[in-house]
């Protein structure tokens, strides 16, 4: 019997809005992301997270993105919107991301010469880590892949970001075999924040084609 092969889940980040929600839903997103760094072009309040929050169907899980934030902070975005995952992409430790009772995934920036390893033992409690690009100047949201050949080994859930687009995504996920890949400008169109349908499902139909 040959062995199941496992599948590669998708999660859309930089959602701004309830229908660009349904939009990844429907196209077949497992996840889809709500940036609440001020700093991004897609961060959104709480008000309209709990709105995007609110449209997802069961099993589509909503997840927090957050750069160094201030603790109380992210308890009275909590307080309001439903999130089944918050993702740290500053230099957060262990102790504070697991202190809001909620899982968490915990991005690690491929520098060269990033030992992963060693960062990955400093987050036991971890759901999954999301390797991105490293930028001096800015914690995600580059565009830019990394050298996707500094993949490591890993038994901890690996999800892949970074520069990803319908065109190249189907290559990614042969080269490295992520738990799940990741996205947020690459399937919109003109406008900084809005998913393009059609690129959305482009995206979700290239990673289901290499399993």
């Amino acid at each position: 019997m040959e062995p199941v092969r496992r599948r590669t889940r998708v999660k859309i980040c930089g959602v701004t809005t309830p229908a660009d929600a349904r939009l990844a839903a429907e196209a077949g997103a497992d996840a889809i992301g709500i940036n609440f760094h001020p700093d991004s072009p897609r961060s959104v309040g709480p008000l309209m997270a709990a709105e995007i929050a609110a449209v997802l169907p069961p099993f589509v899980a909503a997840v927090g993105i957050f750069v160094d934030p201030d603790g109380d902070r992210v308890r009275r975005i909590l307080s309001r919107v439903r999130l089944d995952y918050l993702q740290f992409h500053g230099d957060e430790p262990a102790e504070f991301c697991r202190a809001f009772g909620v899982r968490y995934v915990k991005t690690a920036r491929m520098a060269d010469g990033f030992d992963f390893d060693a960062f990955a033992e400093g987050y036991p409690d971890a759901s999954a880590f999301l390797l991105d690009t490293y930028d001096e100047h800015v914690a995600g949201g580059t565009g830019r892949s990394f050298d996707w050949s500094t993949w490591p080994p890993s038994d901890r859930p690996l999800m892949l970001a970074g520069g990803l687009h319908p065109d190249n995504v189907a290559a990614a996920v042969k080269a490295t075999g992520p738990y799940a890949v990741d996205v947020a400008s690459g399937v919109e169109g003109d406008v900084v924040g809005r998913k393009d349908a059609e690129r959305v499902a482009r995206f979700i139909a290239e990673v289901a084609g290499v399993q």
